[in-house]
């Protein structure tokens, strides 16, 4: 049983039963007695039948934005959104499997608000795009509160969804919570826990393109003391392009150990590994995409990319007290990543061929031991009521790069129908580089609450990694040590119980690249630096059937790189970038079986100041759109449980246009993509599920440069079978 965390609030009336022990206990045989008095006459034992209590459990994350549950994405004081002085929404894990997202892309792009995908082989299929920002240097991924430092722009874990108990999205800087690396937002992965009631899941799949899929999860008490989980989940597809197989594996596990009623301790061990799609993109003839080549695969044929990763944790929690809870997160991460490849295409008007270069194979092998504390203090300050959590991180990170540069290797294939060819390696691969980094961390978070309606939430951290890093080719190594101060702080206030405006201001930093894999050429430079002012309201009401949030704000961000105008050879830190804007979202149970689920977001980004240099010369991009920011993005979903046992539901995902390069001539079209679900219960622990993916078949691109796009998946269908027991 998890230690209970006692927070102060308005009185309740006692429930009726506790009213009945109350007064058996106050009528109850007293515990001492005069000298004199006669001890009170024992009454013969009764014996009394036993009682058993049934019921359904209730649903741990119901439908909705979830605003008044607490979470952990947006604090580390167990706020709820309503608490939380920024935009903050929970995605339950229930929502994400009934509309069939087995990705952890696929459920954060099709229902957060704001959130787009940029997801390609080579940032391992996950990078992501909010608030007028791209790339896993600004939008940060987490696993149960957990962060794998970023080695060349690539996340791998966690990808399946099957495990997910939630996702906790942050929309706006992050640094102060996490660190460097989140200054447009923050997505953090919470798995299912181990219960003390036994829970057990199944669920198996066909689907068009020869997709397979089955996944297994169980959960309940060893004894007392004892209880566990074991999540695991298999997919296997022929894919949607040529010699485009799939597969993987994501196996999860975890033991609490509820030593005392105020002490636990959980051991969890997630392990994934990924086959994707070979697939690196499809070339554009003349500038556009041409149908006839949306199947076709130009990689070689003995192209490899696969990802193997793991993450062990010991976390402990202690309620010292209903005012002090102690909590210890200790880690050990690894991630091995190989990429063997042909990935750029090019037409060539003059041959009718598509030129093919950049042979690259890279191997990643990361190693990272870490551990985080803090402290939450729940109690009062000058007579107000005040909550506050301090605490640390610890990090070591190793990152070892292993490649054939200076990826040499041309040729040329048939548009409609490539001859795949080996790969060729002229230069070799081995080790170029490694890194060693040591990184600490210290942190607060204080909630001062002035009056019952009016809050202040703030919150400082301090970082300062150090990075080693060697050039195994040059022989040549630099170290650099980085300081970074991020805080924010913000206001909270209800005006009626359930309706909460907000206001706040925040500062965050960012790399200007990876951290663990800075070239050398970028070592002298400092972190990044943004703010962001953000203003809002949010609203439940119709008694939890109904909610809605409306956010506005202007985000910068400042120490950009950018080329010297008077010299094009020189690279400055003085360049600026921008975004403003709104986001709103509804969830609303219309009446019973009927919910409607809407969000969108309106944004204006842009370079303020931003130049790079051209066939030698200095280009101004000031005034242009950021590459990979859609400016317009939407999210709708239906359902209606229009029969017993029946319910039909459907999503829309609405992308506007998005500018491929800095210069803003190359530009991915908007999109929609539709998807379709109708479930049938013939029982009441069984479901079967038809689902449609991209009802309309839109072609459309998700990624990609000016000369080649990574297309999304056509229409396909699957139907699953799932049952809990």
């Amino acid at each position: 049983m998890r230690p209970v965390h006692l927070r102060s609030g308005p009185a309740r009336r006692p429930s009726p039963l506790a009213t009945l022990l109350l007064a058996a206990a106050s009528f109850g045989p007293a515990t001492a007695f005069a000298a004199d008095a006669e001890p009170p006459v024992t009454p013969a034992p009764v014996t009394l039948s036993p009682v058993t209590v049934t019921g359904k459990a209730a649903d741990p994350a119901p439908a909705g934005l979830a605003l008044d549950r607490p979470n952990t994405g947006g604090s580390r004081l167990d706020l709820t959104p309503l608490e939380t002085p920024a935009s903050v929404e929970v995605i339950s894990g229930r929502t994400i499997r009934d509309r069939g997202q087995t990705t952890v892309t696929e459920a954060v792009t099709q229902n957060a608000t704001g959130f787009t995908s940029l997801a390609a082989p080579g940032n391992g299929g996950s990078s992501l795009a909010t608030r007028g920002f791209a790339g896993h240097g600004s939008v940060m991924q987490l696993y149960d509160g957990t962060r794998l430092y970023v080695g060349s722009g690539t996340v791998t874990f966690p990808f399946d969804s099957w495990s997910a108990e939630r996702i906790e999205v942050l929309r706006g800087p992050a640094s102060v919570l996490y660190g460097e690396g989140a200054i447009g937002g923050v997505i953090n992965v919470v798995p299912k826990r181990p219960t003390t009631d036994a829970r057990h899941e199944a669920m198996v799949a066909i689907g068009t393109d020869g997709t397979r899929r089955a996944a297994f999860g169980s959960g309940g008490p060893v004894s007392e003391k004892l209880s566990y989980r074991l999540d695991v989940s298999g997919n296997r597809s022929n894919g949607w392009v040529d010699r485009g197989d799939t597969k993987n594996l994501a196996v999860s596990g975890a033991v609490r150990l509820q030593a005392t009623p105020d002490f636990a301790v959980t051991l969890s061990n997630d392990y994934g590994d990924q086959q994707p799609q070979e697939y690196f993109g499809t070339p554009l003839i003349n500038g556009g995409l041409n149908d006839a080549l949306r199947h076709r695969n130009y990689n070689v044929a003995d192209s490899a990319i696969r990802y193997r990763d793991n993450w062990t944790q010991l976390k402990a929690e202690w309620a010292v007290s209903d005012a002090l809870t102690l909590r210890n997160t200790a880690y050990h991460l690894t991630s091995h990543r190989h990429w063997k490849d042909v990935e750029s295409y090019a037409w060539i008007p003059a041959t009718q061929r598509i030129q093919r270069s950049s042979y690259i194979e890279i191997y990643h092998d990361q190693r990272q031991v870490g551990d985080r504390f803090d402290a939450t203090w729940r109690g009062s300050l000058f007579g107000l009521k005040n909550e506050m959590v301090g605490g640390f991180d610890l990090n070591r990170i190793e990152f070892k790069h292993t490649n054939n540069s200076p990826y040499g290797g041309s040729s040329s294939v048939d548009p409609f129908d490539p001859a795949p060819g080996l790969f060729l390696n002229s230069a070799g691969t081995s080790p170029r580089s490694r890194s060693r980094t040591h990184q600490y961390a210290l942190f607060a978070e204080d909630r001062l609450s002035l009056t019952p309606q009016l809050a202040l939430v703030g919150g400082i951290r301090y970082d300062a990694p150090t990075v080693e890093r060697w050039d195994l080719v040059a022989n040549s190594s630099y170290t650099k040590d980085f300081h970074a101060t991020s805080w924010r702080t913000g206001a909270v206030y209800e005006v009626v119980p359930g309706l909460a405006l907000y206001g706040q201001y925040a500062t965050a930093v960012d790399p200007v690249g990876n951290l663990i894999s800075l070239s050398p050429a970028q070592k002298d430079f400092e972190l990044s630096t943004g703010r962001q002012l953000e203003i809002g309201v949010k609203q439940s009401f119709l008694e939890g059937r109904g909610e809605w949030t409306l956010a506005a704000y202007r985000l910068v961000k400042d120490k950009l790189l950018t080329t010297d105008p008077n010299r094009p050879a020189v690279t400055m830190q003085v360049g600026r970038q921008s975004a403003r804007g709104l986001e709103a979202s509804l969830s609303l149970g219309l009446w019973e079986g009927v919910r409607v689920d809407v969000n969108g977001a309106l944004l204006q980004a842009k370079y303020d100041d931003f130049t790079q240099t051209v066939s030698g010369r200095a280009v101004s991009y000031a005034g242009n759109v950021p590459t990979g920011v859609p400016e317009r993005t939407a999210n709708i979903w239906g359902s209606w449980a229009f029969l017993p046992g029946w319910e039909a539901r459907a999503g829309v995902q609405y992308v506007g246009k998005t500018y491929a390069d800095a210069a803003n001539t190359s530009v991915r079209p908007a999109y929609t993509v539709v998807n379709a679900g109708l479930d049938y219960r013939p029982t009441d622990n069984t479901k079967l599920s038809l689902r449609a993916y991209n009802l309309f078949d839109e072609v459309y691109a998700v990624a990609g440069g000016t000369t080649s796009w990574v297309l999304g998946r056509p229409r396909s269908a699957e139907l699953a079978f799932s049952m809990t027991f």
